[in-house]
């Protein structure tokens, strides 16, 4: 009898060298797409019940309770993260507690890959492929936004300050991947000077 075989979608990629930062796939994320109505008191309350904690109502935020991480996408979708492991149970007891509520939960484990970058730089990396201002206050810890990346859709999540992940669909992730590793490359490495006081 065969089994059941997940491969993540950068399995087999050579470790990067000669880079300014780390950069690294993580390959066993469990990821869960869910989508209701934060007008209805019957869905907040649910999705607490399963997950633990609210899900976040402002804009480019998250929330977190223990190895749960909730990611706002939209005024009415979130993107739930776990272990792999997790995930499955997590389903389960979202799919339960929303019996019967206007809501989807969908497992989304497979759709994307995540790329984590990791290190002093990591803003001036990304920043070569978007117009984000990743020097903005608004780019701390637990923020996270859709963007434009590289010419493609993808997510940035800031986990801390000089830790970063970037969420792409699956079939882009080795072209995400080859840009991070070209445009991270040390000899390319950029010093932002930022405000200068005027000399006297």
């Amino acid at each position: 009898m065969s089994e059941l075989y997940i491969d993540s979608p950068l399995a087999g990629v050579a470790e990067p060298q000669g880079l300014s930062i780390s950069i690294r796939e993580i390959p066993d994320r469990g990821m869960i797409d869910l989508r209701g109505l934060t007008s209805d008191p019957a869905f907040m309350a649910a999705a607490k019940g399963a997950l633990g904690v609210d899900v976040p109502t402002r804009p480019r935020t998250s929330a977190s309770w223990g190895d749960v991480r909730v990611l706002w996408l939209s005024t009415d979708q979130w993107l739930i993260l776990s272990s792999r492991a997790r995930a499955h149970e997590l389903l389960t007891s979202l799919r339960d507690a929303l019996n019967g509520i206007h809501s989807l939960v969908v497992d989304v484990s497979d759709m994307r890959a995540i790329i984590r970058l990791e290190g002093d730089g990591c803003r001036e990396v990304i920043m070569k492929g978007t117009s984000l201002d990743l020097l903005d206050k608004e780019y701390v810890q637990g923020c996270c936004r859709r963007m434009r990346y590289a010419e493609i859709a993808a997510l940035l999540d800031v986990v801390e300050d000089n830790v970063f992940d970037i969420y792409v669909f699956r079939s882009y992730a080795h072209y995400t991947w080859n840009f991070l590793c070209a445009t991270a490359k040390a000899p390319a490495k950029l010093k932002l000077f930022g405000a200068q006081e005027v000399p006297a």
